[in-house]
């Protein structure tokens, strides 16, 4: 078994179970009972973790194991690991030295914070018990716990129900169990989180456990829930035991998991959660919440793609009423505040979303009603209005109809690693995707109002005459660097690619496509997506590793990304005639390693980032617009 497979459980409501598929916890994120309190921010872990244990005649066997410092894994359950399913719910088989056959599962009820977890026999045996020791903490998400005299052991024990409540102001945690508890509070002292570690983060963790659950495995399955105060009691006006909870709560997934065509079908469903009584699409697990520029490339996938249209309705409405001096935010801070206004072309994403939004409701004959076709078209209108007039961090439109953009100390473009004052990549001037965005966000306006169509055509223009890189035959990166008229950087990077492929219209056609399609194919194509930065090139990174300053170094120096594989793949296809051949062949070539990668990092999902050599999965494990571009592919762009 692969100890890099993680698992991912989501609530629906920015809450999440997740965890590796050995059972160790390697992140400060990795836990059983993680809940959004304002959803999907204001994250709480809750229940981390547990130790489970087996007693039989022939002696005692741990089921779990954990990490402690320095490098000491205790006790040695994970040994007795016989097999792992992630399908539909992370499932474990345990074999004992005496052949006793445990299975255990774990699954999240969709649209609560509420897990399940149950264990049973393989088969009979007599004399069969099973202990389980749960970890508390009941901190932020973000920070780590440590032992301390303020955390509240206090159990409140009614029935099959117990409820901790570890500090005031943070949600009461509530068991629901067939087994029973035994009061023994515990600090779990230095729990070791390596890849935390790795990355050069604090990793050492203090654990509290008030308790323990116990049953007898010999007469049935073992039931436990964790859950949250507001929902700890079951639906309906008859009570149910813990047993028959637990079984109707499987029943319910089970038949919603099943409405799912594919497993990618439903990991698009994890990242569309609720937001104030509406929908927002989370950027990615278990670290990020949702932000501007991701929610628009990936909704294409998510949403449109998959026939949510009426999701996507309501992220589109929702956002159209954030529009300031043409911009939309790009983050939402997790625990409020005024929202961050640093990218560029969040906004040009917004209006190519609703371009697409509004093809796919045409196609489909789906209703849109015209205050809210009004509303849509009037956010359009206000992003190219702003970005005419100028608006925040230098972005404006120039004289020759290109997009200008950026201010010193500032990252603006999706290429954002920042490190103090330090910004990796700049690209302040006229970023090569930015005007290739522009250009299209035009062209959508131009479907709404005449008033954009010159400065389209002279955009256009502009574009031809100043981005060819004749000597290296494909795009510049960026030109006007720095706003100098005449200064252009030529560091062979993938955004080029979307002058091609990626966006409804084509900036170019021909041969040049051709060759910048040839090109980024022989300098950035991995199994795994897009390099960020040719090989060859002097500030290429070849691997994604070590503290924060190494790791920003590297986000976007040469570091895979495979969200871009979706417009690299539609740029392919157009240069190469769109056929069925020609789609047979793309599976083939680039759609097949990427499907091989959903058992390879997050289990049914997509990984964030990968190093530029040798491609092993980085950065975020669930990855929503890398889910997103995947199924764009395969259901519109590839779609026989």
């Amino acid at each position: 078994m692969k100890s890099q497979a993680e698992w991912l459980e989501t609530d629906g409501l920015g809450g999440f179970a997740s965890g590796a598929a050995d059972g160790i916890r390697t992140r400060r994120y990795h836990a059983l009972l993680l809940a959004a309190m304002r959803p999907p921010t204001e994250r709480f872990v809750l229940v981390n973790g547990c130790d489970a244990a087996v007693e039989t005649p022939a002696g005692t066997f741990a089921l779990s194991s954990q990490m402690y410092i320095p490098n000491v894994i205790y006790p040695d359950g994970a040994s007795r690991i016989a097999a792992f399913e992630s399908e539909p719910w992370p499932r474990w088989r345990f074999e004992l030295a005496d052949g006793t056959h445990v299975e255990h599962e774990i699954f999240v009820r969709h649209g609560h914070p509420l897990v399940v977890m149950t264990w049973r026999l393989a088969g009979r045996r007599k004399g069969v018990m099973l202990s389980v020791r749960p970890f508390l903490s009941g901190r932020d998400y973000h920070a780590l716990h440590q032992a301390n005299p303020e955390f509240s052991f206090d159990a409140y024990h009614e029935g099959e129900h117990v409820t901790w409540q570890p500090y005031a102001g943070v949600p009461a945690i509530v068991a629901v169990t067939n087994g029973d508890y035994h009061h023994q509070p515990e600090w779990y002292r230095s729990f070791l989180y390596v890849e935390e570690r790795a990355r050069g983060l604090d990793h050492v963790e203090d654990l509290a456990s008030p308790g323990f659950f116990r049953w007898n495995l010999s007469r049935g399955e073992a039931n436990l829930i964790f859950t949250i105060d507001a929902h700890a009691r079951p639906t309906g006006s008859t009570r149910l035991s813990a047993h028959a909870w637990v079984k109707t709560l499987r029943d319910q997934e089970e038949r919603r998991r099943k409405t799912f065509p594919s497993r990618l079908h439903r990991a698009a469903d994890a990242y569309v959660v609720n937001r104030d009584k509406g929908k927002t699409i989370i950027a990615g697990y278990p670290w990020f919440t949702d932000w501007g520029r991701d929610t628009f490339i990936a909704l294409r996938g998510l949403c449109l793609a998959t026939g949510h249209l009426h999701d996507a309705q309501d992220i589109l409405l929702k956002w159209s009423s954030l529009v300031s001096e043409g911009m939309l935010p790009n983050r939402f801070l997790d625990h409020g505040g005024t929202p961050e206004f640093n990218s560029v072309d969040a906004s040009l994403w917004y209006v190519i979303a609703v371009h697409d939004f509004l093809k796919s409701m045409t196609a489909t004959k789906a209703r849109l009603s015209p205050a809210n076709r009004k509303r849509l078209q009037g956010a359009v209108e206000e992003i190219l209005a702003g970005y005419v007039r100028g608006t925040r961090f230098g972005i404006r439109a120039d004289d020759d109809g290109l997009l200008a953009a950026g201010v010193p100390g500032l990252q603006v473009t999706w290429m954002d690693a920042k490190v103090g004052d330090w910004v990796v990549t700049p690209r302040i001037g006229k970023p090569v995707e930015v005007q290739a965005l522009w250009l299209n966000a035009l062209w959508v306006g131009s479907k709404f109002s005449q008033r954009w169509e010159r400065g389209l055509a002279r955009g256009r223009k502009a574009f031809a005459e100043r981005f060819w890189n004749a000597e290296g035959g494909c795009l510049f990166d960026v030109v006007d660097v720095d706003h100098c008229p005449g200064v252009n950087d030529a560091a062979f990077r993938p955004n080029q690619i979307f002058a091609v492929g990626g966006l409804p219209v084509a900036i170019l056609e021909g041969e040049q496509a051709r060759r910048i399609v040839e090109a980024v194919e022989a300098r950035l194509l991995t199994p795994l997506g897009l390099r960020t930065l040719a090989p060859e090139e002097p500030n290429y990174a070849p691997r994604y590793e070590r503290g924060v300053l190494e790791r920003d170094s590297a986000y976007h120096q040469g570091t895979v990304w495979p969200w871009l594989l979706g417009p690299f793949v539609e740029a392919w296809l157009r240069v190469h005639g769109g056929g069925g051949d020609a789609k047979l062949e793309a599976r083939r070539r680039f759609i097949e390693p990427m499907l091989r990668h959903l058992d390879q990092a997050g289990l049914g999902h997509v990984s964030e980032i990968a190093d530029g050599e040798g491609q092993t999965p980085r950065g975020c494990p669930f990855q929503a617009w890398s889910v997103g571009e995947l199924l764009r592919l395969l259901d519109v762009i590839l779609a026989k």
